[in-house]
């Protein structure tokens, strides 16, 4: 090496570039200008464009783009692709514009975006078009030579047979998309192993995987693989090779349940909820030391966006640490433009991410609202609606917004909103706000939404027929939807406050790469009571460095309690301080459980070692003897501790059993009443479940377990939703029950459209958390339990909860993956649908075409993945 040599050519030529005044200015008067058409402010005398030298711009765009040698390389490449985009808009039938971006996009490798905005675009001399047909050939999915990676996928794809790596990148880059590429491309070459991929909802489970068996499809069934979603799939019962989708909690399940199941690659998608204050976030430091102390450890991949030290989650794998396996990628294939809009000033600005920089655009009307906002951005110019998404801190200011926002529209007299409409009208009540939004293009998303509700709106959207979607947090989970612009109404979620990384990965909803090139993030204030800084602080700041939660979230003096609690034997850990969340106590019950079963199977997790200052060998002896005589001692299950399983053990033993079923489907109440109070005490909700389960009344009586023990008897008997709610609407009304219109305020029931509304969400939350969730997983323990003791459950109470039935033939359904309500319409019509074979139930193939949109799409996709179930 020359050894007068200080850096590349390219590093001289970029080193600077970032601070160069003329492009500076070039940016910040396009931004203008772009923002101008935008908000339709063109159309006044007073907002004229700003100076712009065409050419020099794209000679800029141009310079970005060829960027090398320098680490900013990414990002002067996605700086490259904001000048052109927005270029285009300002300049939408210039030629040069076209063929410039066509140029852009091709040197920065984003073939998947010059394919949408640019599809014509032709090199215009020979080497360039040698030089991007060699590119597009290194940068050929293996699976499809007709699509291509972005570089940095290709880099990071290239890492994924490595033992461990973890990278992380923007939000577009299409982090899961590489996932799957990865594992159709070792099953088409033969490979014969087991997949998982871990998502933090069980929205996600349904969006991956669709995609997976859609990608596979015959692959499935030539190379004997099963797509499966829980532990409980029809699937399993069979050996196969599998690709597990599955959140952290079934993840945790199905590894304790087959201790001899061999998982040989793990992907960990929206990784960093390990750095989480979440409750679940325990869950992930548990399922990495169960892997990884089985003879055969699998790879594991983290996936994460936008953070700048992925490596810290290789510190949850014993030795991975070391290692320099980490990515942190910092090109994106999608740009944001973002505007600050304050309803306390009335002012709009733009804000300049490259010089982090506001300038004011315009004031807004002294009456105007977040709709006429939405109204306004949402025309396209064209005489349609672009697609917009609406962010809001919390389920009952989504609904609100969303019927403001629709107050002014008149319903479409679409055919399939209007059916979806009837549905919801059917399947939930005649009065649910959600259908007369639907019938208007408006619609929300909330997680308690019935699954196939949920989905069908998912759908209708990205087939543009719902234009505005408003939504809680569920949305920054993963779920893609196509668009173009992002309105977010707070810098809460809940009662919490956004980290940079959520806010960040809240921000890259719009603009997505499947869909479009950039997308416009209206950051709105809609009232004094949020601080205009925390919002600039969100918009401005960069995303630190992630901690794990287990060195985050918790305090020296928690730790030391949860040591003096083991040293005696005792795993009921005291809140600390006394006004603990329940989510952040749960978090570090569960961290102390681990922390508990590391100390005496001897293991060195990193739970273990976040602990091991405050311990020496004197401590650890005398939790190992404190936990030696006793029946149960901490173990890999971390929902429920060793002192719960004793008292579970004593009452079954003793003879508790799930209440008498009678006729095939209906249990008493005041039995099931009896059991449920038992289990109280037994699992210690008043202690462990204070906002639900265990939640008491002013005269301290657990009043709110009778209302669940009805739902839950009308969930197991089969009721539909409908049946559910008018139940739980006339319970109100007869009983003058108060009813939750807001947080901390409620109202005497008085049968107002408001009332029953209020009443419906309340009681899908309550099937959503408490019934599939909470008493799903309590009565899983007791059903585990009872196996061990007699060796079977006949009269399963946890497989009823489960499958919202106690039908055989809709059980074995909803196991092959169809959903609950689908399970109901094909008993419906069984006679036209279901045949029995050798026992078995099997569905006749016409039932691809049958009546219903739900059923249809679930069995496209299940016919691949479960042909045996299917007949001629």
């Amino acid at each position: 090496m020359n050894p007068f040599r200080e850096r590349t050519l390219g590093e001289e030529i970029y080193k600077d570039i970032s601070s160069n005044e003329y492009l500076n200015r070039i940016y910040d008067n396009l931004l203008y200008n772009y923002s101008i058409r935008l908000l339709h402010l063109d159309r006044f005398k007073n907002m004229q464009d700003k100076p712009v030298v065409l050419d020099d711009a794209l000679r800029f765009a141009d310079l970005l783009s060829n960027s090398v040698g320098t680490k900013e390389s990414d990002v002067h490449k996605t700086w490259a692709q904001e000048i052109v985009a927005m270029l285009d808009v300002i300049y939408p039938d210039d030629p040069d514009v076209k063929y410039f971006m066509g140029s852009v996009l091709s040197k920065a490798s984003n073939y998947r975006g010059r394919s949408i905005m640019t599809p014509e675009f032709r090199e215009r001399s020979l080497l360039e078009q040698l030089y991007i047909d060699y590119d597009m050939k290194m940068l050929a999915l293996p699976t499809d030579q007709e699509e291509r990676f972005f570089p940095s996928q290709k880099e990071a794809y290239d890492n994924f047979g490595k033992r461990y790596f973890s990278y992380s990148a923007p939000t577009s880059m299409g982090k899961s998309f590489m996932m799957r590429v990865f594992i159709k491309q070792q099953i088409m070459t033969g490979e014969k192993k087991n997949y998982a991929i871990i998502v933090p909802t069980k929205a996600l489970i349904n969006e991956v995987s669709t995609k997976l068996i859609q990608g596979l499809k015959e692959l499935l069934k030539e190379q004997d693989y099963k797509v499966v979603t829980s532990a409980g799939s029809t699937a399993l019962e069979q050996k196969h090779n599998y690709v597990f989708v599955l959140t952290p909690e079934r993840m945790m399940y199905l590894l304790m349940n087959d201790k001899d199941m061999v998982v040989d690659y793990m992907f960990v998608d929206e990784a960093h909820k390990i750095s989480s204050s979440d409750k679940r976030s325990a869950i992930y430091f548990n399922i990495v030391d169960m892997l990884s102390e089985r003879d055969c450890r699998p790879h594991i991949i983290f996936a994460s966006p936008n953070i700048p030290n992925p490596e810290v989650y290789l510190e949850l794998v014993p030795g991975a640490e070391l290692l320099d396996n980490n990515l942190a990628m910092q090109y994106s294939p999608v740009s944001q433009f973002v505007y600050m809009v304050d309803y306390v000033d009335y002012s709009v600005h733009m804000y300049n991410q490259r010089k982090r920089a506001y300038t004011y655009l315009t004031s807004l009307k002294a009456n105007a609202g977040l709709h006429d906002l939405i109204s306004f951005v949402a025309q396209d110019g064209k005489g349609g609606m672009k697609q917009n998404l609406v962010y809001c801190s919390s389920k009952d200011k989504t609904v609100d917004f969303a019927k403001d926002y629709a107050k002014k529209l008149n319903p479409l007299n679409n055919d399939k909103l209007n059916a979806l409409a009837r549905d919801i009208r059917n399947e939930v009540h005649g009065d649910y706000f959600l259908a007369g939004l639907i019938e208007k293009g408006v619609a929300y998303h909330i997680g308690y939404l019935p699954a196939d509700i949920r989905m069908r709106i998912e759908d209708y959207y990205r087939e543009k027929l719902i234009t505005t979607l408003f939504c809680t947090s569920t949305l920054i989970e993963g779920v893609n939807l196509p668009a173009d612009n992002l309105f977010i109404t707070s810098y809460k979620s809940g009662l919490s406050h956004f980290k940079e990384v959520d806010f960040k990965n809240l921000m890259g909803r719009v603009g997505r790469i499947e869909f479009n090139l950039y997308g416009n993030v209206f950051v709105v204030r809609p009232d004094d009571k949020l601080e205009k800084d925390k919002f600039t602080e969100l918009i401005e700041g960069d995303v630190p460095r992630q901690k794990l939660s287990v060195v985050s979230e918790l305090t020296k003096p928690q730790k030391e309690m949860i040591i003096h609690k083991l040293m005696k034997g005792d795993v009921q850990f005291a809140h600390h301080p006394k006004d603990q969340s329940e989510d952040k106590y749960d978090l570090m019950r569960k961290f102390g459980l681990i922390l508990a079963k590391d100390i005496l199977k001897g293991r060195n997790s990193r739970v273990f070692r976040e602990f091991e200052p405050l311990l020496d060998q004197e401590k650890i002896d005398v939790i190992k003897k404190a936990f030696e005589g006793k029946l149960f001692k901490p173990n890999d299950d971390i929902t429920i501790s060793c002192d719960q399983r004793e008292s579970l053990y004593e009452a079954i033993r003793s003879g508790m059993e799930y209440p008498t079923i009678v006729d095939g489907r209906n249990a008493d109440y005041d039995e099931t009443l009896a059991f449920m109070t038992r289990l109280l005490r037994i699992f210690k909700w008043d202690i462990y479940e204070k906002g639900t389960l265990g939640k008491k009344n002013k005269k301290g009586k657990f009043a709110v377990l009778s209302w669940y023990v009805v739902i839950l008897l009308q969930w197991i008997q089969g009721y539909g939703l409908s049946n559910i709610i008018k139940e739980s609407i006339e319970d109100k009304r007869k009983n003058h029950r108060a009813v939750q219109v807001s947080y901390g305020v409620w109202e005497t029931y008085n049968g107002t459209k408001e009332h029953k509304n209020c009443i419906i969400a309340e009681t899908l939350e309550a099937i959503d958390d408490v019934i599939l969730f909470r008493i799903s997983n309590y009565f899983l323990k007791f059903t585990e339990e009872y196996i061990r003791q007699h060796g079977e459950c006949k009269n399963d109470w946890y497989e009823y909860v489960e499958y919202g039935t106690t039908n055989r033939l809709r059980i074995t359904l909803q196991k092959s993956d169809f959903s609950r309500e689908a399970a109901t319409y094909i008993r419906s019509n069984q006679d036209e649908y279901v045949v029995i074979v050798d026992g078995n139930y099997k569905l006749r193939k016409s039932i691809l075409e049958c009546g219903s949109e739900l059923v249809r799409r679930e069995a496209a996709d299940i016919i691949f993945n479960l042909p045996e179930l299917f007949v001629d």
